[in-house]
């Protein structure tokens, strides 16, 4: 029987590169990949060289969106080719454990993130008790784990002592020579753009006061790219502040078309909270968006994010979230010629060593070892 491997998730498929990632490698090593996920009314239509199920479901969120995804996602397992079940996050763990002990079939956990520190659930005490009573039952058990940075596995290691292997989610090599202008994607010509993206325009990560600081950049254009939860709060700052002539909103979109205006950014910021521990030890996606895309970055000072950004030397930091200050460090950033040339040659290094085919090869190892 030809190796075959169910891939599972709790979102809609459609942004979330690193899962699409991981179905290319596996895909490539000769896997016959089958990705899960769930149906939204927005949902925009996949193209990928292997199949995909979203699942429509009644429930779209809180408890009872949960536990249907998971019982609907048990059955599928339990019914479905596999020699290999690929579970993405907490949420989707309890149905694939289930089902890889009744059937005896390999199980390898990725965890996205520190799952129980999500800020959404930190003041949801019954909630969280549950998301921590299926890790301690299941996680000790597990033999194939990946997260997505150091500080993570760390944190994992001291409470499970567990050794998890760390796969970051590094975007492939793109080419963005074939590239839409300024003019086609509706932005400024005689403006510096500052850019932030990304699934998570949520509370706490800097970017209400990344709009604030607009006001003392009269020549910069803050572009939003993406969705979250103090979007529509960031649309009544804007008009407030009457900032309209100076920020962008934009949906999610595709990952490259969202490169295509990544671009065309003189920096990409970063600005997420020291507030809980899940955000203390992210490592963003965009940061690497941003090196790929050849840009300087602006960040907190997080502790996996400054580890990249002073390792390359490809950017600088705001030393607190006042609207003036990070407004000053966005000024030096974008016409300190010296800094930029610097930052621009530091950035091919980073771009050459920090890709996905150099980044695999822990995904890749693993596998060879489920084989063996």
């Amino acid at each position: 029987m030809k190796k075959r491997v169910l891939i599972s998730v709790t979102n809609d498929l459609a942004t979330d590169q690193r899962v699409k990632k991981v179905c290319a490698s596996l895909y490539k090593m000769g896997y016959d990949v089958l990705l899960i996920g769930r149906k939204l009314p927005n949902s925009i239509p996949l193209d990928r060289p292997y199949p995909t199920i979203r699942m429509p479901l009644v429930f779209n969120r809180g408890a009872l969106f949960y536990a249907e995804y998971n019982i609907r996602l048990f059955l599928l397992l339990l019914f479905s080719k596999a020699t290999v079940f690929h579970a993405n996050d907490l949420d989707t763990l309890l149905a694939n454990y289930i089902a890889s002990k009744l059937r005896g079939i390999p199980l390898v956990y990725d965890s996205h993130e520190y799952f129980t520190g999500v800020p959404e659930i930190q003041n949801k005490p019954l909630v969280k008790a549950i998301w921590l009573s299926i890790e301690k039952r299941i996680f000790p058990k597990l033999s194939f784990i990946f997260t997505v940075n150091k500080s993570i596995a760390n944190l994992y290691k001291k409470e499970y002592n567990k050794d998890l292997r760390i796969l970051r989610n590094i975007p492939e090599k793109i080419d963005l020579k074939l590239y839409k202008t300024r003019k086609e994607l509706g932005l400024p010509l005689n403006k510096a753009i500052v850019i932030t993206q990304g699934a998570g325009i949520n509370i706490d990560r800097g970017i209400e006061e990344a709009l604030e600081a607009m006001q003392y950049l009269p020549n910069v254009c803050f572009l939003i790219i993406g969705n979250g939860d103090v979007v529509a709060l960031l649309k009544e700052k804007m008009i407030e502040l009457n900032l309209s002539n100076n920020v962008i909103f934009k949906g999610r979109m595709p990952y490259q078309e969202m490169m295509q205006y990544t671009r065309h950014a003189a920096l990409g910021i970063t600005l997420d909270k020291d507030t809980n521990i899940n955000y203390k030890f992210s490592l963003p996606n965009k940061l690497f968006d941003y090196i790929h895309a050849g840009i300087p970055i602006l960040a907190s000072k997080l502790i996996e994010v400054e580890y990249i950004i002073n390792s390359y030397k490809i950017g600088l930091f705001i030393d607190n979230h006042t609207p003036k200050h990070i407004a000053d460090q966005i000024n030096k950033a974008i016409n300190d010629s010296d800094l930029r040339d610097k930052w621009a040659l530091n950035n091919i290094r980073a771009k050459n060593e920090l890709h996905w085919k150099n980044e695999e090869k822990e995904l890749l190892e693993v596998y060879a070892h489920i084989e063996s």
